[in-house]
C-alpha cells in the first residue's frame, strides 16, 4: 500500500511562481496558474505513481503553535499572493471533486500534520511519500517514509528515503536533520539558529557532536568565535531546534479507509474545469471533447497578461448554467429568395444603426468564400441570407444590401467587423458609415480580457452561444466546410451571431460612455478599422528570389558557423539540442560550476542564460549566432514565401487592434513586429518587401517618440530644451550624465546614455543595466543616478506615476486610454514590482500608440479626399510604409510628414524620418 501525503501550500507556491513570468489568466480575469500548475501536478503523480492512498494537507488559517511560541515565525515573508488566496477555494473544490481527502488542523502546520499521519500510516506497514520541495522533511524519513520532491511542476520527481538524506546532509540519522536546522537556521521560515554558523559549520558539529544538546554541553572543546557565538545564544539554538521540529503527535487520527484513492467525480470537475476554461485538461483528465471559447471569424484572442488584471478578493468563483438559444424567445428568419431579400433590405434602410456578420469557408478573409450574412436590428429578431456558391450569382445576391452596406448614415453594427469589410470587398462592397464593433468596445473597457462573443455573451448575457464545432466539427480533416452545412442549420447560429452582437453593443455603448472612452473609440480605434481593412486587403509585393538567395546565402553561414563552434568546443554535437548543448557547456567544457537545471532535469541554456555566460567561453557567442541566424531562416526567409497568396502573389498580414494591453497594434501570419531590423541578415528580411510594379517604396518613422512623449508628461526642462534645440538626445544625456561639453562626448559614452534613455522607460534596473552594457554594477548605478540627476523630473513623473496607480487603480494614455493595474497595491514585492514598471510605461508606450494611429487615421482620409492611388501597406512600431506612384510621390511624402508629426501637440516637436527605394530596405 502506497500513501502520498501533499503538502498544498508548497505545491501552490511553487505552481504560481513557475509563471510569474508569464502568468496563466482566463478570459474572465483570473490568474490560473496557481490552480493549473496544482492540478497537472497532481494528475502526473496520479498517472505516474497510482497511489492506493492519498490526502491533501493545508495550513490552517491563522496562527500555529509556532507563531504563538515566536511571534517572528515566518514574519519576514511577504504577504500572500492576492491570486493564491482567490485560487485556495477553487483548489479546495477541485480536490473535493477527485474525492481525495483533505487534512487541515487548528494551530498546527501541513508538515505536522503530514508527519503525524506519516509516522501512524508507517506503523500499518504503509509506504509513505511526502509530497514536497521543503528539505525540512528530511527528519521524518525512514525506509517506509520517503520525500517526493517534484524537480518542477510538471517536471518530473526526486525520491529521497533516510539513506538519501543522510548521505546528502552528511547525518548518521534522519533526525539530525532538525538539529542542522537547528544551528544553521532556516531563512524560509525565519528561524534564526545561531549567528554566523552556516550549512558547512552545521553539518561539522553535527557530524562531531550528533545532537545540539550534547553539543551545547561541549562548547568548552570548541576554540575562537565559534565558541563564543554558541556559547552566547545556546537559548536561541536549542529554540530553533524546537521551531524546526515537526511534529509527530498532531490531534489527528488515521484511519487508511478514508484515504483510499476512489474515482473522480466526472461531473464536477468538468463544471470547473469549465469555468476555469481549462479546455485541455477537461479532455486529458476527463477524455470528453471541449468546445474552446473562440471567435467564427478568427477572432484575435488575447494571451495571458499578468500584472494586468485580478479578480476582487470578495468575487466568488460560481460553476453556474448558462441559458443557451433554446431558453429565450427569439425570431430568427431564413431569407432564402430574392423577392425575400429585397424586402429585408428595405427593412434595413429603414433603420439607423443594424448589426451584420458574415458566415464565410474559413478564416482568411482573403481567400475565403462568402456562405451568407445575417442582419439584426431588433433585440431577440435576426435574418439570415444564405449566398450562392457561385461568385457571380453571390455577387448579385450581396448587391441587393449594396444600399445599406455602403450608406454613409447607417451605423454599423459587427463583431470584428474588419473580418467583414475585407470579405466584402471582393464582392464589389466598400462598406461605409459609422462603425460599432463590440470586440473593440469592450478591449477599450477591459483591455486585459479576451474579447470574443462567446465569452461576452457569457459575462454581460449569462448566455451560451452556439460553438461552431457543433456545425462543423472539431479541428482536423474530417473537419467541415461551413458551406457544407444545411442553411436550414446555419441560420439559428448565423442570426444568433447578429443579435447577440447587437445586444452586447447596447450594453458596451453605455459602458464606454460611463468611462469617458468616447473619443478613443469613435475618433480613433473605429476609424482605424477602415485603415487596417485596406492595409490588409491591399497586401505587400514579396520578393521571392530575393529571399531565395538570402537563404542560400545564410545557410552556408550557418554552416561555417556550425564547423567553428564543433573546433571551438572540440567535438560534434547536434547544436540544435538544447540537451547535447548543456552536456557540452557544462559537463565537457564546464564553463560554469553548479549550472541551473530546467524542469525535466536537463541544463538550462535559454537565450537569457546563454547571454549571460557568452564571456565564459568562445563558443557560447557562437551558439547564440547559431540560433539567431536558425530562428531567422526558419521563421521568416523561408517561411515567408509560404504565405503569399495565390489570388494576388502577396503578402497580406493581419492587424489585430485587441491583443495588446498597451493599446499597440500587433500583427500575425507573419508577425511584422518581431522582424529583426539591426543586424545584417535582418536587413535580407526587409530588402525582400518591394513596391509595386512601376512604383516607390516610402518609409516614414517617427524620431524616439517614446522620449518626446516622456519629455511631454514629465516636463523636465532639460529634456524638453534637448529636444526643442534639435539637440541628439542621447549625446545630450551623455553629456549630462559625464558632465562633458557636447562635443566631447564619445561614441560609447553615448550608446550607454542610449541605453538608459530607453531602458529608464522600462524601469530598467542597476542589474538590467549592467548586464545589457557589460559592465560593472557601480557603474551602471552610477549612470542611473546621473541620469536623475541630469533629469530630476523625469523621476519625479516616475514616482507619480506609480502614486497615481496607486490611488486610481490605474494610468491613461494622454488619449485617455486605461491601463489597470490592481497589484499596484500588493505586498508581494515582485507582483507589486510589475504593476509599478508598467504605471511608468504604460501611458509612454500607449500614448505612442494612439498617436501613430491618429496619424493612420488622417493619412487614410486625406489619400482618400485626394482621391490618390498610392497605398499605406505596413505598419511596425512607430513606423508607417506606403506604396507610392512615382507621379504622387511629393504629395504623398508632404501629407505623410504633415500628418504624423501633427498627429498631437506635445511641448516638443514629433520629428518624422522619411525614406524612399526600391525596397524597405533602401527605404528604411
Amino acid at each position: 500500500m502506497r500513501l502520498f501525503l501533499i503538502d498544498a501550500y508548497a505545491l501552490i507556491y511553487r505552481s504560481y511562481y513557475a509563471f510569474i513570468k508569464s502568468p496563466r489568466v482566463n478570459s474572465k480575469g483570473l490568474n490560473t496558474s496557481a490552480i493549473f500548475g496544482f492540478v497537472n501536478t497532481l494528475e502526473e503523480l496520479l498517472k505516474k505513481e497510482n497511489p492506493t492512498h492519498i490526502a491533501v494537507a493545508f495550513d490552517p488559517p491563522g496562527g500555529t503553535f509556532r507563531h504563538e511560541a515566536y511571534e517572528h515565525y515566518k514574519a519576514q515573508r511577504e504577504e500572500t499572493p492576492e491570486d493564491i488566496k482567490l485560487s485556495v477555494p477553487i483548489i479546495k473544490d477541485i480536490i473535493a471533486a477527485y474525492n481525495i481527502k483533505m487534512l487541515e488542523v487548528a494551530r498546527y502546520e501541513a508538515d505536522d500534520v503530514i508527519g503525524t499521519i506519516a509516522k501512524e500510516a508507517e506503523k500499518e506497514s504503509f509506504e509513505v511519500f511526502m509530497m514536497t520541495p521543503d528539505k525540512d522533511y528530511g527528519q521524518l524519513t525512514s525506509d517506509k517514509i520517503f520525500m517526493y520532491k517534484p524537480n518542477f511542476f510538471g517536471g518530473g520527481f526526486t525520491v529521497l528515503d533516510d539513506k538519501a538524506v543522510m548521505e546528502k546532509y552528511k547525518l548518521s540519522h534522519p533526525i539530525q536533520m532538525i538539529d542542522l536546522l537547528g544551528l544553521m537556521g532556516d531563512a524560509s521560515d525565519n528561524i534564526p539558529g545561531c549567528p554566523g554558523v552556516g550549512p558547512k559549520t552545521a553539518e561539522k558539529l553535527v557530524a562531531e557532536y550528533g545532537s545540539i544538546e550534547n553539543l551545547l554541553e561541549h562548547t568548552s572543546e570548541i576554540k575562537g568565535s565559534l565558541k563564543t557565538k554558541l556559547e552566547e545564544n545556546k537559548d536561541q539554538i536549542i529554540f530553533s531546534k524546537f521551531l524546526a521540529t515537526i511534529k509527530t503527535d498532531v490531534p489527528v487520527e488515521f484511519h487508511k479507509e478514508e484515504y483510499e484513492r476512489k474515482a473522480i467525480n466526472e461531473e464536477k470537475l468538468e463544471i470547473i474545469f469549465e469555468e476555469l476554461e481549462f479546455r485541455t485538461l477537461i479532455n486529458r483528465v476527463l477524455k470528453k471533447e471541449t468546445k474552446p471559447l473562440s471567435s467564427t471569424k478568427g477572432t484575435p484572442v488575447q494571451g495571458n497578461l499578468f500584472e494586468e488584471f485580478s479578480v476582487p478578493e470578495s468575487e466568488e468563483i460560481s460553476y453556474s448554467n448558462l441559458i443557451d438559444l433554446k431558453a429565450i424567445p427569439h425570431n430568427y428568419y431564413l431569407v432564402d429568395t430574392e423577392d425575400k431579400m429585397r424586402e429585408l433590405s428595405e427593412k434595413i434602410l429603414k433603420q439607423k444603426s443594424c448589426s451584420f456578420d458574415t458566415e464565410t469557408t474559413g478564416l482568411d478573409p482573403i481567400i475565403s468564400e462568402l456562405v451568407g450574412m445575417s442582419f439584426s436590428f431588433t433585440e431577440g429578431e435576426a435574418y439570415y441570407v444564405p449566398v450562392s456558391a457561385s461568385f457571380e450569382e453571390a455577387c448579385k445576391q450581396v448587391t441587393i444590401f449594396k444600399d445599406f452596406l455602403e450608406s454613409e448614415s447607417i451605423e454599423k453594427i459587427g463583431q470584428n467587423i474588419k473580418y467583414d469589410i475585407i470579405v466584402l470587398k471582393k464582392y464589389g462592397i466598400e462598406v461605409k458609415g459609422k462603425l460599432f464593433d463590440t470586440m473593440i468596445a469592450h478591449y477599450l473597457l477591459n483591455p486585459e480580457l479576451r474579447h470574443n462573443m462567446d465569452y461576452m455573451a457569457e459575462t454581460y448575457l449569462n448566455y451560451r452561444t452556439i460553438h461552431i464545432d457543433e456545425l462543423i466539427g472539431s479541428r482536423g480533416k474530417n473537419q467541415l466546410n461551413m458551406r457544407d452545412v444545411s442553411k436550414n442549420i446555419v441560420c439559428d447560429y448565423a442570426c444568433e451571431d447578429a443579435d447577440i452582437t447587437l445586444k452586447l453593443k447596447n450594453i458596451l455603448e453605455k459602458e464606454i460612455e460611463n468611462n469617458n472612452l468616447q473619443k478613443l473609440l469613435y475618433d480613433i480605434e473605429l476609424p482605424l478599422i477602415y485603415v487596417l481593412a485596406d492595409m490588409e486587403y491591399t497586401g505587400v509585393v514579396l520578393d521571392k528570389e530575393t529571399l531565395g538567395e538570402s537563404s542560400e546565402v545564410l545557410t552556408k553561414e550557418l554552416q561555417r558557423i556550425e564547423n567553428e563552434i564543433y573546433s571551438l568546443a572540440g567535438t560534434e554535437f547536434n547544436i540544435n539540442s538544447a540537451r547535447q548543448v548543456g552536456e557540452v557547456l557544462f559537463e565537457k567544457l564546464k564553463v560554469i560550476d553548479n549550472p541551473k537545471k530546467t524542469k525535466t532535469g536537463q541544463y538550462t541554456t535559454s537565450e537569457e542564460t546563454l547571454e549571460k555566460l557568452k564571456d565564459k567561453h568562445p563558443a557560447i557567442g557562437k551558439i547564440l549566432e547559431y540560433r539567431g541566424l536558425k530562428k531567422l531562416l526558419s521563421t521568416y526567409i523561408d517561411a515567408l514565401p509560404q504565405l503569399i497568396s495565390k489570388k494576388d502573389n502577396k503578402l497580406h498580414t493581419s492587424y489585430n487592434q485587441t491583443v495588446t494591453s498597451t493599446g499597440r497594434l500587433s500583427s500575425s501570419n507573419p508577425n511584422l513586429q518581431n522582424i529583426p531590423i539591426r543586424d545584417e541578415q535582418g536587413k535580407e528580411i526587409r530588402k525582400a518587401f518591394t513596391a509595386d510594379k512601376n512604383c516607390i517604396f516610402l518609409s516614414a518613422d517617427y524620431s524616439q517618440i517614446e522620449l518626446r512623449i516622456m519629455a511631454h508628461l514629465s516636463e523636465d526642462p532639460h529634456m524638453v530644451e534637448a529636444f526643442n534645440s534639435g539637440e541628439d538626445i542621447h549625446a545630450a544625456t551623455a553629456a549630462k550624465i559625464y558632465k562633458l561639453p557636447i562635443n566631447e562626448v564619445t561614441g560609447d559614452m553615448r550608446r550607454k546614455a542610449k541605453t538608459a534613455n530607453f531602458g529608464i522607460i522600462y524601469g530598467i534596473s542597476v542589474f538590467g543595466l549592467a548586464e545589457r552594457l557589460t559592465i560593472p554594477r557601480g557603474e551602471a548605478k552610477e549612470l542611473i543616478d546621473g541620469y536623475f540627476e541630469s533629469y530630476p523630473d523625469v523621476k519625479k513623473y516616475m514616482d507619480n506615476s506609480i502614486e497615481i496607480a496607486r490611488k486610481q487603480g490605474y494610468v491613461e494614455t494622454i488619449f485617455g486610454r486605461k491601463r489597470f493595474l490592481p497589484d499596484i497595491n500588493s505586498r508581494n514585492a515582485t507582483v507589486r514590482g510589475y504593476a509599478e514598471r508598467n504605471a511608468i510605461n504604460a501611458p509612454i508606450q500607449g500614448s505612442a500608440a494612439d498617436i501613430i494611429k491618429v496619424a493612420m487615421v488622417r493619412i487614410f482620409e486625406r489619400f482618400r479626399l485626394a482621391d490618390l492611388k498610392s497605398k499605406m501597406i505596413l505598419q511596425v512600431h512607430d513606423e508607417l510604409n506606403f506604396n507610392v506612384e512615382k507621379n504622387e510621390l511629393e504629395q504623398v511624402k508632404q501629407i505623410v510628414i504633415e500628418e504624423m508629426e501633427t498627429a498631437y501637440s506635445l511641448i516638443v516637436p514629433l520629428k518624422v524620418d522619411c525614406g524612399v527605394g526600391d525596397n524597405w530596405l533602401e527605404a528604411h
